[in-house]
């Protein structure tokens, strides 16, 4: 198993949830976060100072999934992700050793 994780603009929430679902995955988690890439932030001005805003919102997608689905859901984010623009984010694909369903103690892929 594998848990994938995408940090994309807020803006490809609704987009990206929408086209996940379509693909039939089977849960997700969803959060609100902010951070800092090559993007590094913007500069306002608040009552004539400066303030370098360098937290940037975006939304973090956690999947966890079967080895064989991985590319498949990859593709699905880049499709609907992807503006070509500096700030779209990253996704992180990192092994999953066991899960474990708080409700019926199942473990391994019947967990998720």
């Amino acid at each position: 198993m594998k848990r994938i994780i995408a940090i994309v603009r807020p803006e490809k929430l609704e987009p990206l949830k929408d086209a996940l679902f379509a693909a039939h995955i089977s849960g997700m988690t969803i959060s609100q976060v902010n951070g800092c890439g090559n993007q590094h932030g913007w500069k306002e001005y608040y009552r004539g100072t400066e303030v370098l805003l360098n937290m940037v919102p975006k939304v973090k997608f956690e999947i966890v999934t079967a080895d064989d689905e991985v590319e498949a859901i990859v593709e699905t984010i880049l499709a609907h992700a992807q503006t070509g623009e500096v700030g779209d984010g990253k996704i992180f694909i990192s092994p999953v050793e066991e899960v474990v369903r708080i409700r019926t103690g199942e473990r391994g892929s019947a967990a998720v």
